[in-house]
């Protein structure tokens, strides 16, 4: 295999995207190039071998896999590529159905056997750390997996279905982790999981999030640390405390919290209130002064009529989410809701609902952004356009939030940072220049 050419293309979330960073290293130590899935990738003449890392969460997530790998088995078909190979999270679900369907597919894998791709491709198992990978992302910043799966079985959700009951990493592991990605330039570990709030409870006997995140904060050379995904029911207090104290931890959390409705909320299998959701939002304020909230929110799921929708309205416009998305509830099969509920409400109606409320949002948004107009925002510059540097604050994460558009009046690097004082703004983006 020395020298053939492999292309690993990941869907869906960050989470797939480590795994496909891991795959990635792994396939190197093997001795395989892998490169990008790009015309000049086509062009070659030697071996060629093509990865999907599918998602199937939701029905677009799905689609999209989908279409990836028929384009790929026509290529295949063709003889314009000489192996095509999908694992993920669509082929762990679907393992059953998806080899009769697509016999161009030369080998499937699921979201957690990936490793013997390799070991099948090579004929041995690759030397490789099981946390060494090959970054994807600009090399200042990586995504820190601390975590597979989950407990919470929310009827609305496949994640468990998929990826299994929740399995921590040791905190030792993920600490070797973060020192040998600063040791490469990393300076920002956005930590993400299903749900960051489990993190230990597993391994150790207790919810542990605070005190992992206290252990990557003592690390040299780690600048920030943003958290994604936390579940609010069972929110472990300590971590705000952690937060709170440690200038590196972002004042930024991202807490699904899917609707306020207790009708809904219930449905759901949420196991939280609306009452006891506001409760924790103004704790989570007071004790930890100026943090940004990201959330996602979901309209249309069974027993949402348009009271329970005006009670979300009324709750977005109450809180003032600095960063939210939202969705339409699209069924799953094998879920509780799927088992126990009908999907009742018209897609016109979700649709509705849906741009209402990302309407409301975007004017949320925008009036948090002008407010800061004149500020001095410490800024790490992610990327240099013609007229402008691109960068983000601590309350940005990459990809999914505003960004800070940096006039050039001094020389700035990708991975620096630079005191931003912001002298514009728009809904989603901020302008300034460097002082």
């Amino acid at each position: 295999m020395t020298g053939e050419k492999i292309a690993v293309i990941s869907l869906g979330c960050s989470k797939n995207l480590v795994d496909s960073e891991r795959l990635m290293r792994m396939l190197e130590n093997v001795g395989y190039q892998v490169v990008e899935a790009d015309e000049a990738f086509l062009r070659a003449r030697k071996g060629k071998h093509v990865v999907i890392n599918t998602c199937g969460f939701i029905g677009d997530a799905k689609e999209e896999s989908i279409n990836e790998i028929l384009g790929w088995a026509e290529l295949r078909k063709a003889g314009k590529i000489q192996g095509l190979y999908v694992m993920g999270c669509l082929s762990q679900r679907y393992s059953a159905e998806l080899p009769a369907e697509l016999p161009e597919v030369d080998r499937w894998y699921g979201k957690t056997d990936w490793p013997a791709l390799v070991t099948d491709l090579a004929r041995k198992h690759p030397a490789t750390a099981p946390y060494d990978r090959i970054l994807t992302t600009p090399r200042h910043h990586a995504y820190l997996k601390i975590a597979e799966g989950c407990d919470r079985f929310c009827a609305f959700c496949a994640i468990p279905l998929i990826t299994g009951r929740y399995k921590s990493r040791p905190v030792e592991e993920i600490i070797e982790e973060v020192k040998m990605l600063v040791g490469r330039g990393v300076k920002e570990f956005n930590v993400i999981a299903q749900d960051l709030t489990s993190y230990g409870k597993d391994l150790y006997g207790t919810p542990s999030i605070a005190r992992l995140v206290d252990a990557i904060a003592d690390v040299e050379g780690v600048e920030w640390i943003r958290l994604h995904y936390a579940y609010p029911n069972e929110f472990p207090m300590d971590l705000l405390d952690v937060m709170a104290s440690r200038p590196n931890v972002c004042r930024y959390l991202d807490i699904a919290l899917q609707h306020i409705s207790d009708n809904v909320l219930s449905n759901m299998r949420r196991h939280i209130t609306g009452a006891e959701t506001r409760a924790l939002l103004a704790e989570i304020r007071k004790r930890v002064p100026g943090i940004h909230l990201r959330t996602t929110l979901m309209v249309g799921f069974p027993g949402e009529g348009e009271k329970e929708f005006d009670e979300l309205m009324d709750f977005v416009r109450e809180q003032r989410f600095e960063r939210m998305g939202a969705f339409a509830y699209c069924e799953e099969e094998d879920t509780y809701a799927a088992r126990h509920f009908d999907d009742s409400i018209p897609d016109e109606v979700k649709q509705s609902r849906l741009a209402r409320l990302m309407e409301l949002q975007e004017e949320i948004s925008a009036g948090i952004q002008d407010t800061k107009v004149g500020s001095v925002q410490r800024v790490i510059i992610d990327r240099e356009e013609p007229d402008y540097y691109v960068g983000r604050t601590q309350y940005d994460s990459p990809e999914v939030d505003p960004e800070v558009l940096v006039e050039k009046s001094v020389t700035l690097r990708p991975g620096e940072f630079c005191d931003v004082e912001i002298t514009s703004s728009a809904p989603f983006e901020l302008i300034g220049r460097p002082v």
